[in-house]
């Protein structure tokens, strides 16, 4: 099948990729020519595991390419899926004005029969709006479907050739035939692909994502009560995840969520529901207290310091929101950071993926690492603020020898506290008990 896919951000990426490896022919559209050029190249703008190895075997093939010239995709293409950004507006709302501009475009540039495919996340009555952008100048037959995707950075390849499910919104028999065959690849093992109306299957997104902030959230509360009371959150955790209706994802508690979707969609869906009359009141209270979470361990480290962090020098490990990924939009560590620089601390910090992103984001306020161990060196204490593998079992005898003092703030957990304990070290971690606290 012919796809064209505008927009290359990572869910367009991934997406035109994906599809490629299947056997389609896909053009991926942007605006922007030296990314465009980039990747005509062979070089991939984002980090994501094993994407990089379908994108040079497709680009090879001729399967995929690349253009700034949206007429000759849409030429090429029987499906256009559209896989542009939907930042948050100022009052928290989608900002739609990237999709329906481009959906306007389509309108005046469509000659024969298209589905054109909402890809974005975006709230519930977008493809009525699509449609109406579409309608104002099309001159020939079209489709819209809803398509919202569920891929997790740093798994999203495997999410999208082996999807738990697949969605699809629709108003045609037609299109629903063509999603169908060209998703026939993905659900060969038996996984559903759900048919439904367009505003359903917008909604599922946002309900999806919501609820499992909202299971996070959740978590931290419980961690943070734990500490209040003298309860365990590790033993909590274990004997909420065994039981059948609620399960053991999701449930680990640490310093709150970030990303690019969880953050921005449960903001969005928050919005309208207050423009509906039926406001989220749960949703608010994620908001909240994820808000809070963020900087939770920031009282514990600068009352460790008496209170006085001026020339107290941090290590972090971890920038991006999460393993697995250089995005590091809304994560915790750079919230963190903040508060410590404004604190006057300074502060070394590795990353395997994301520090470029963190340099262009904060400059030469803070040092960048090349190891983990650099990091370390004549550190007062050492802050987790993303669990990469490489931090789960470090040397800590070399850890020992590098930091002024052996003192850890975990906000993600990694280590046993018993045995961090027995072996001097002073760790604080989210709503697990300790036996020595800190002094």
């Amino acid at each position: 099948m012919k796809i064209a896919v505008v927009g290359t951000g990572y869910v367009g990426l991934v997406t035109g990729t994906c599809f490629a490896e299947t056997g389609n022919d896909v053009i991926c559209v942007d605006i922007d020519a030296e990314k465009v050029a980039t990747m005509r190249g062979g070089a991939i703008p984002i980090y994501e595991p094993h994407l990089d190895v379908l994108f040079e075997r497709n680009l090879k093939a001729g399967r995929l390419q690349f253009t700034t010239d949206l007429d000759d995709a849409i030429e090429h293409a029987e499906v256009i899926f559209l896989a542009l950004p939907t930042p948050p507006d100022e009052d928290g709302s989608a900002d739609l004005s990237y999709v329906l501009g481009v959906a306007e475009e389509l309108g005046r540039k469509i000659k024969d029969y298209k589905v054109i495919v909402d890809k974005s996340t975006v709230p519930v009555g977008t493809a009525d709006r699509v449609r109406k952008a579409v309608a104002e100048h099309a001159s020939c037959e079209f489709d819209i479907v809803s398509n919202p995707e569920f891929l997790r950075e740093g798994f999203a390849v495997d999410d999208f050739m082996k999807p738990d499910r697949v969605v699809v919104g629709v108003s045609s028999k037609r299109a629903e035939d063509v999603m169908t065959e060209l998703y026939g690849p993905f659900i060969r093992q038996g996984n559903p692909l759900i048919v439904m109306d367009e505003r359903s299957a917008e909604l599922t997104k946002y309900a999806a994502n919501a609820f499992l902030a909202t299971k996070i959230t959740f978590m931290n509360e419980i961690a943070n009560y734990c500490e209040a009371v003298g309860a365990d959150v590790d033993k909590v955790r274990r004997g909420m995840g065994t039981d059948t209706r609620i399960g053991p994802r999701f449930l680990f508690p640490g310093i709150g969520y970030g990303g690019s979707c969880f953050p921005k969609d449960v903001q969005a869906l928050h919005r309208s529901g207050l423009a509906a009359e039926r406001p989220f009141a749960i949703l608010e209270a994620v908001m909240s207290v994820n808000e809070r979470q963020k900087t939770i361990l920031f009282e514990e480290i600068s009352a460790r310091f008496g209170g006085d962090l001026r020339g107290v020098r941090i290590a972090v490990w971890g920038l991006a929101f999460k393993p697995e990924t250089d995005d590091i939009r809304e994560a915790p560590a750079l919230y963190m950071i903040e508060r410590l620089l404004e604190a006057g601390a300074v502060v070394s910090a590795y990353d395997p993926e994301a520090i470029d992103n963190v340099r262009r984001r904060l400059g030469d306020r803070i040092e960048y690492c090349e190891d983990p161990y650099q990091a370390l060196a004549s550190a007062d204490a050492l802050l987790i603020c993303t669990e990469w593998q490489l931090f789960r079992t470090p040397n800590l005898e070399r850890m020992a020898e590098d930091l002024n003092n052996k003192l850890i703030f975990d906000g993600r957990n990694l280590y046993d506290v018993k045995k961090m304990e027995e072996q001097g070290w002073e760790y604080i971690s989210i709503g697990r008990q300790r036996s020595a606290p800190a002094v």
